[in-house]
């Protein structure tokens, strides 16, 4: 087995992942602290030709050293938005008639693997804050949760790596 070099792995241009097909996934960051993990998730959008991020809040927007740090130029190929309040995004995605899902644990939440998407339409993933998850207020606009099911003794996972999970397990249901 042969370690492949960057030359052969293919790569998008960023103008040929700007005009290529979305994954119909928007991913909101409801009020993110670290911008590592800012930086980690438009890397994972990047991988999975996410359609956009919303950043909200206290969510720092590129460009930022940190966040470049992670993202290694992906905030040049994503597409994102920026506004001061998550329930202002919530309400005009799902206006939109798009279907938000808090990524949370909640009551009557849809277990991850139990998720089915239905091809073509819409979702937008909710994610919250690296201490206090997604924020109640925020549940209550969101049209549905979803959650990783976890079986330790934490029950919590870093926002990056609940990102990757369930960005992969949604882009693997959506792409045939």
């Amino acid at each position: 087995m042969r370690k492949l070099k960057n030359e052969e792995l293919v790569r998008k241009s960023i103008k040929d992942f700007k005009t290529s097909e979305k994954t119909p996934l928007i991913l909101i960051l409801d009020n993110v602290r670290s911008l590592n993990n800012v930086g980690s998730i438009f890397r994972i959008s990047d991988a999975f030709l996410i359609e956009k991020i919303i950043l909200c809040g206290i969510t720092a927007c590129p460009p930022h050293k940190d966040i470049h740090k992670t993202a290694l130029g992906s905030t040049e190929s994503v597409s994102w938005e920026y506004y001061s309040s998550t329930i202002q995004a919530v309400k005009k995605l799902t206006g939109e008639g798009k279907s938000v899902w808090a990524v949370e644990q909640t009551e009557n939440a849809t277990q991850l693997q139990n998720f089915k998407p239905i091809p073509k339409k819409s979702y937008c993933f909710v994610l919250g804050n690296e201490v206090k998850g997604v924020d109640q207020q925020v549940v209550d606009y969101c049209n549905k949760a979803i959650e990783i099911p976890q079986f330790g003794t934490k029950h919590s996972l870093n926002i990056s790596v609940a990102a990757g999970i369930i960005v992969w397990h949604f882009y693997i249901k959506m792409r045939p």
